[in-house]
């Protein structure tokens, strides 16, 4: 069962990248990104918000956009930004499925 919310240390895991990396695009991009806060006023993301932090990912990590740039795509032609990030994802895991057969042979 998928959880409702995620701690920032979690989603920064998920993405493979820092808390503070995590801090600083959702200050960035706060015009796609708005957690919420817990009692304690820490960050909660969901999985939608994981998903748009992943689309900034794929922009600026790996295809590497400028901030501005990933914005201006993001807003532009959020839907094959979307449909690329979920392709490697789905690549990732078939990969994962592979080396685990692949070490138990």
């Amino acid at each position: 069962m998928e959880k409702i919310y995620y701690t920032i240390g979690e989603t920064a895991e998920i993405l493979g990248e820092s808390t503070s990396l995590v801090r600083f695009w959702t200050n960035s991009f706060e015009k796609f990104l708005n957690p919420r806060r817990n009692a304690k006023g820490n960050r909660i993301y969901t999985a939608d918000e994981i998903d748009t932090l992943k689309q900034i990912h794929l922009l600026v990590k790996e295809q590497g956009m400028t901030l501005e740039g990933a914005a201006r795509r993001l807003a532009e032609d959020r839907r094959s930004v979307d449909s690329r990030v979920k392709a490697l994802d789905t690549l990732k895991e078939i990969r994962a499925q592979l080396a685990e057969i692949r070490s138990s042979l």
